[in-house]
């Protein structure tokens, strides 16, 4: 389920964001922000559709299931503007749209790395799908250990008197893939604290470990499916 359902934000909310002398502007400016988060999530349960038929197509076929669980989220309005501010860009619906690719959010949890890649050829195979970037942490991990395969695709969504076009990020990662990540963004995005050397090293080793954790979970599961 998506972390924040249907967040909706009101004009004092909307106010510190605006170009100064904008104050007519605000009810419009705060409806047309309600509603491309509307479409954002759209977007999220197009995918979210597409992981779930595949996963049960899957278990047709093979008698398990590739994935874990899904999860979702929506980028929150302060998390946009600052992500604006870092690229030097004007704070509007329009940029904001054409310029982040992040907003809409999925991520995939997997059993197996095979699964990963399984799961990322079949929905790219889908024709309503549209890749715009790959980046492979899983082949090429992060200097910090970080592995998971990032997918920013485009998918469109069906309104009452239109079709859009819309962004999502995809994140697909195994459990063990997970579990770090997850363990490593509690530890380090602590405010005012200083993250030592000898801790990222540390952190770095426990990657290596989850790395492991997943090539012997791997092969167990190939020396079964052997036996059958």
């Amino acid at each position: 389920m998506m972390q924040k359902d249907k967040e909706q934000y009101n004009v004092k909310q909307i106010q510190p964001f605006l170009a100064e002398g904008a104050e007519e502007h605000f009810f419009q400016i705060m409806q047309g922000y309600n509603r491309m988060m509307a479409y954002y999530r759209c977007a999220i349960m197009e995918v979210e559709t597409k992981f779930n038929v595949l996963n049960e197509e899957f278990s047709l076929q093979h008698d398990r299931n590739p994935i874990s669980g899904i999860k979702s989220r929506l980028k929150s309005l302060p998390s946009i503007r600052e992500k604006m501010d870092r690229k030097g860009l004007e704070f509007n619906l329009q940029n904001v749209e054409k310029e982040l690719n992040d907003v809409a959010g999925v991520r995939v949890i997997c059993s197996f790395v095979e699964d990963v890649y399984l799961l990322a050829d079949a929905l790219l195979k889908q024709d309503d799908i549209t890749l715009l970037e790959k980046k492979d942490y899983i082949a090429h991990p992060k200097e910090n250990g970080y592995r998971s395969l990032h997918l920013i695709v485009t998918v469109p969504i069906f309104l009452e008197h239109e079709k859009r076009i819309m962004k999502v990020e995809i994140q697909l990662r195994t459990i063990a893939m997970d579990f770090w990540a997850s363990l490593e963004h509690q530890i380090c995005y602590k405010k005012d604290f200083e993250f030592t050397e000898t801790m990222a090293k540390e952190l770095y080793e426990c990657a290596q470990l989850s790395a492991d954790l997943d090539t012997r979970m791997d092969n167990l599961r190939s020396q079964v499916d052997l036996q059958k």
